[in-house]
């Protein structure tokens, strides 16, 4: 199936997506695409935010723009690396049965297909403004992440993928 159409399919089921997508073998090239992706559409969902924030403030939007890039596309894909390994590590001390490969694919794949909810987010953010509607999409986009995550974790640890 195609990337979009995997995105789609985890809302109506993350653990079915996984295993297709965990069923091609232990490729890192893959694991990091997939990463990159999800850093990415995390940096374009900034956009809105970041030209509110220069219109209100007088900041300069290239300024802005790239600290995010800086901190989304090259800093966050490191310390998702390190996240996804001292989860494995945390969950193979309590029984986990999974591979490293695996936890880090399901980290990756869990912020790629959560990445429309935080689009949804960062319009919020850029047209409303802070706001209780603003930090309720905020924490729907942190619950689904956090849902795809967790179900993908549970279910590579217990070895059903």
């Amino acid at each position: 199936m195609s990337v979009i159409a995997d995105i789609a399919a985890t809302y109506r089921g993350p653990v079915p997506v996984l295993r297709r997508r965990l069923a091609g073998g232990q490729r890192e090239d893959r694991a990091l695409a997939v990463l990159m992706a999800g850093c990415l559409i995390l940096f374009i969902a900034q956009w809105p935010r970041l030209s509110r924030e220069a219109f209100v403030t007088g900041a300069d939007l290239n300024v802005l723009m790239g600290a995010s890039l800086m901190a989304l596309v090259f800093i966050l894909p490191l310390i998702l690396y390190g996240l996804a390994g001292i989860g494995h590590v945390l969950c193979r001390a309590f029984g986990g049965q999974g591979a490293y490969h695996s936890a880090r694919m399901v980290l990756f794949w869990a912020l790629l297909a959560s990445g429309p909810v935080f689009l949804l987010n960062g319009l919020m953010q850029g047209f409303a403004g802070p706001g209780l509607q603003t930090s309720l999409t905020g924490l729907l986009a942190l619950a689904v992440f956090l849902w795809f995550w967790l179900t993908g974790v549970v279910a590579v640890e217990k070895g059903q993928l």
